[in-house]
């Protein structure tokens, strides 16, 4: 524990500035001490735990019978060494390590490959898998509608001089029909009709 270390991060983000000698370090360390503890319990129950696991799988045909790998707890001793009896391998003071699973000494591949159980457990991964894929992309094709491409969008060609002069026409004649008489505009009007 970096004291040092601790009392400028409390500093940064608090804004308080305590001393070395100051109760809360002891309370940090009390705190260690019951982590490291709870820790060194939660690996052995871990560790039991996978080597009832391997037990289990040995006993079911899926691992092979191997030398078991001593197990390490959290302050790095085996269980053979914290039990007192000597190990073959002495363990580094103070390093800890994940548990694992029990593996043949000599970190060589088992012999012969996949069993025949376990191809056909591959296989039928493989199988799920293609079978998925292709469900997948069924279902996509069939609710899957694209989208219609946009309707092309129309432009008026220029008008020619003769067009316009017949639209300014028009609308003259429009103007010069609404001035008439009552009787008239509806005798130009039932001729324009015809």
């Amino acid at each position: 524990m970096d004291q040092h270390k601790l009392r400028s991060l409390v500093f940064d983000k608090t804004g308080v500035r305590i001393d070395i000698d100051d109760p809360i370090f002891a309370l940090v360390a009390l705190n260690e001490a019951v982590l490291e503890e709870t820790v060194e319990r939660h690996v052995a129950l871990i560790e039991a735990a996978s080597r009832d696991l391997a037990q289990h799988a040995r006993a079911a045909g899926g691992l092979p019978n191997a030398p078991v790998a001593p197990a390490v707890t959290a302050a790095g001793r085996s269980a053979a060494e914290a039990a007192g009896t000597p190990s073959a391998a002495p363990a580094q003071s103070g390093s800890t390590s994940a548990p694992t699973l029990a593996v043949p000494a000599s970190g060589a591949p088992m012999e012969g490959g996949f069993s025949p159980r376990e191809w056909r457990l591959l296989g039928a991964a493989a199988a799920v898998s293609v079978l998925s894929a292709l469900l997948v992309l069924g279902g996509q094709a069939l609710f899957f509608k694209p989208v219609p491409p946009p309707a092309p969008v129309l432009q008026a060609k220029s008008l020619t001089a003769e067009q316009l002069l017949a639209i300014q026409n028009g609308e003259k004649l429009a103007k010069a029909v609404q001035k008439l008489d009552p009787k008239t505009r509806n005798l130009v009007q039932a001729e324009m009709q015809k």
